[in-house]
């Protein structure tokens, strides 16, 4: 493990920040009208400014790079939340069907909570629930003991995952033909019908998931060393299993509520960079977070972008990159898992 010094803890945050401010940047000029940088200044910081200009930067662009920064942070640190805890480099929130149940809490809300009397402050909440359940199901039936075998979690995941499509879809054909399409489309990952009022909440769902991950980052570092090593250094696994299990649900269920099924974001940024800067959790969460938001951003963007004047989903564009990452994540994985004692501890 790479020594952390405080040097390299500031100048590794300050160059991702830089990153996701660039990525924004480019993200408020690209669109089907391109805006220039100076155009994008002046409509930033130019209070004065009321052009069609300013009301593309302010009022449509900014939000929604706002939202998908928010958004890929949030599947990106509870990523690297998973991976930890499940010592596992596989574990996703969207492979391991974390964000299948979110999605299926936050569709079974919408489709039933008017009938309750349950507006869409509900919708956050149930798609929380509905991760949690996922996440504490996914246990149970992978779980044997004190093992948990890579192939079983995968296998488990991919069985709620296939529950929770089939389950949607049962809701999205009894909600009609237009409320089916939009939840069709949700389940995809779009970013195009997400709403600005929900920013603040998903930040401070994030701030609270980032917060205890960044208190339980030496935990993190020592459960890498096996359960009974962590126990025996004095560390709780068991409350940092279940207060880090409620974290990363948290955040995925609220991320799912606002952008639909977006997979491989918690896959590729954290094993990327921490081939780059190393396992320690002191710095790999927060760095996940910055790296996930410009991720994120980077590839709504070219979602809206690529087609000209139509929109791809961004969960098709996440699928694309992570999916061959994933094979090859997975294909190195085999060698260790298929020998004796490969189960994970």
């Amino acid at each position: 493990m790479k020594h952390l010094t405080p040097a390299r803890f500031a100048l590794t945050l300050i160059l991702l920040a830089f990153g996701l401010l660039a990525a924004a940047v480019f993200a408020l000029g690209m669109g089907p009208s391109p805006i220039g940088p100076g155009e994008v200044w002046r409509a930033l910081f130019a209070p004065e400014a009321l052009d069609p200009v300013a009301d593309i930067v302010r009022g449509i662009r900014l939000p929604r790079i706002l939202l998908a920064a928010l958004v890929g942070a949030s599947l990106a640190c509870a990523g690297v939340i998973f991976q930890a805890l499940l010592r596992n480099p596989l574990a996703d929130p969207f492979i391991l069907g974390v964000s299948g149940g979110a999605a299926l809490g936050a569709i079974a809300m919408l489709s039933f909570g008017g009938a309750l009397g349950l507006g869409y402050a509900a919708v956050p909440p149930a798609a929380f629930a509905g991760g949690l359940l996922s996440l504490f199901m996914l246990f149970l039936v992978a779980g044997q003991g004190s093992r948990v075998s890579p192939t079983s979690l995968l296998l488990t995941g991919v069985v709620f995952n296939a529950f929770a499509s089939a389950a949607i879809v049962f809701l999205a054909s009894m909600s009609g033909m237009l409320e089916g399409s939009r939840i069709f489309v949700w389940l995809i990952g779009n970013l195009s019908a997400a709403r600005l009022d929900a920013a603040p909440w998903l930040a401070v769902f994030l701030g609270v998931g980032l917060s205890c991950a960044m208190l339980s980052a030496r935990g993190l570092n020592v459960l890498a060393l096996g359960e009974e090593t962590a126990e025996q250094l004095g560390v709780s696994t068991e409350v940092q299993r279940r207060v880090l299990l409620v974290a990363g649900s948290l955040m995925v269920g609220a991320a799912v509520s606002i952008s639909g099924l977006i997979g491989f974001v918690g896959l590729i940024i954290p094993h990327a960079l921490r081939l780059v800067l190393g396992p320690d959790h002191r710095l790999l969460v927060p760095a996940s977070a910055l790296g996930g938001a410009a991720f994120l951003v980077v590839c709504d963007t070219l979602a809206r972008t690529l087609l000209g004047g139509r929109e791809l989903p961004v969960g098709a564009i996440t699928a694309l990159l992570g999916g061959p990452v994933f094979l090859v994540l997975l294909r190195r994985g085999q060698r260790h898992w298929s020998a004796p004692g490969g189960a994970l501890r």
